[in-house]
């Protein structure tokens, strides 16, 4: 079958010049004799549209360029459509494309699009909100509420909103049930995770898969902030084992468990994203497992 590719191109996400993003696709997509369409988002993140255009132009291939955020939107309205996913990493974060170990730079990521293989990957639900990689409560939210509202975009700024926020921020008060399986914890942030990363390649799920069918939850509970950085270091790096929900040790600083749903209750409003986008947040969480939500082009 002759593919016939759209770019979703966000003209404004991250740091990158489109101009030139948009030029390599041109020529590359052209060396190819690829069929192609160039498409940029709106600001409504309103790709409905996308459907008709996949149906009607015989659409095979839906590249997304741009961040977490984008990607975001187009996945949800895409699910259950028949279209390979391809994602060209553009935003400040870029968390999915890293966790499939796609490459930012943009001619290694076509070579991926052209030549990889498409295969599918699991999502999940936060109440009835889409999530395609990682979506957090607490610290990291409030993070990215703040990360937001900045005029200059990138890691640097990122990381000088995390640590203004660092010195500020107090634990939130959590109820988690889990099947027959129901603890009370304060914690600085939860993290549920269908990814390994928050994105710029800072692992928080070492564990995670994009395919297993469950999501890797991480809590990192309420402790003294000197020991907070340490503790956060041993489960980037891996140190920290995947631990049984029926056996979650106290003395732990973070707990570490694998789940396909769980219930949070958000006893002190603590805030939320979804994807790195700043969302409403909810007194209940109910979340869930969406298997084989989209195919994902990735490395062969």
């Amino acid at each position: 079958m002759n593919r016939n590719i759209i770019y979703l191109i966000n003209p404004v996400s991250g740091i990158t010049k489109k101009s030139s993003l948009v030029e390599l696709i041109i020529k590359k997509t052209k060396e190819k004799k690829i069929q192609f369409d160039i498409v940029y988002t709106n600001a409504e993140g309103d790709y409905d549209f996308l459907k008709n255009k996949i149906q009607h132009e015989k659409i095979t291939d839906i590249i997304i360029c741009g961040g977490d955020g984008t990607v975001n939107a187009a996945t949800a309205a895409l699910l259950g459509v028949d279209v390979n996913i391809g994602i060209i990493p553009a935003g400040s974060g870029n968390g999915l494309a890293f966790a499939a170990k796609i490459p930012k730079q943009v001619s290694k990521a076509l070579e991926i699009i052209f030549e990889g293989t498409a295969s599918f990957i699991d999502a999940f639900y936060i109440n009835n909100e889409f999530s395609c990689m990682l979506c957090g409560i607490g610290f990291d939210a409030l993070v990215a509420h703040e990360f937001a509202k900045q005029k200059k975009r990138g890691l640097q700024t990122y990381i000088k909103v995390s640590l203004t926020n660092f010195f500020k921020v107090t634990p939130y008060s959590f109820i988690i049930d889990h099947d027959n399986v129901s603890f009370s914890t304060d914690a600085f942030f939860i993290s549920i995770a269908n990814s390994n990363q928050f994105g710029n390649n800072f692992t928080i799920a070492p564990k995670a898969s994009l395919g297993d069918g469950l999501l890797d939850i991480v809590i990192v509970k309420k402790m003294n902030k000197f020991m907070l950085p340490f503790s956060v270091l041993q489960q980037v790096t891996g140190i920290n084992a995947v631990q049984n929900i029926n056996d979650i040790s106290s003395k732990k600083n973070i707990i570490y468990f694998q789940t396909p749903a769980l219930t949070i209750h958000n006893n002190s409003n603590a805030p939320l994203h979804i994807d790195g986008e700043p969302k409403e947040t909810h007194k209940k969480f109910e979340i869930r497992i969406i298997r084989n939500a989209v195919k994902l082009i990735q490395q062969v």
